[in-house]
């Protein structure tokens, strides 16, 4: 399932795209046309020349997502002009353009804050959680489990017995 998050990179190329293509062809656009890597999780937003329908391309760790929405009727009044090949979406705006609307106008609220932290700010925030725990006494910390493979959980569920 594909989730569109606030955090997503979500990039629209601008150029009408020859909708024959398949995942094969539309990472190769993504590559060479938007400079982009398509195994990066962003969602890649592809238009055909009539701007009736939209294709989304993602990868999700295992394999591609391909989406194709086709407008019953109408087209997509909303489509990015630019001098660059590809234009950044936010998530919300993406929402706005699959129900054919003009992302542009959509008013939503302004992020409140970065989602990605840079390196320092997660080690100080790091920092400042051992520290709280070291205040209040509390010098353990909870750990996960170690991951165990599918094979090792499936010889685990026969035997009946749990390794940690």
């Amino acid at each position: 399932m594909i989730q569109i998050t606030p955090h997503m990179r979500i990039l629209v190329a601008v150029q009408p795209i020859d909708f024959r293509a398949g995942i094969d062809g539309l990472v190769h656009n993504c590559s060479k046309l938007l400079q982009a890597d398509p195994f990066s999780g962003a969602l890649f937003v592809f238009g055909n020349r009539a701007r009736t329908a939209l294709k989304i391309l993602v990868y999700d760790g295992q394999g591609f997502w391909l989406c194709h929405k086709r407008l019953s009727s109408g087209k997509f009044t909303w489509w990015p002009a630019s001098h660059e090949q590809g234009h950044t979406l936010q998530a919300c705006e993406l929402q706005v353009l699959l129900m054919a609307g003009n992302p542009t106008q959509a008013q939503a609220a302004p992020a409140w804050r970065a989602l990605e932290a840079s390196q320092p700010e997660r080690q100080l925030t790091t920092r400042l959680t051992d520290h709280r725990r070291a205040a209040r006494g509390s010098s353990t910390v909870a750990t996960a489990p170690a991951r165990r493979s599918p094979p090792e959980l499936a010889a685990e569920a026969r035997s009946g017995s749990r390794t940690g």
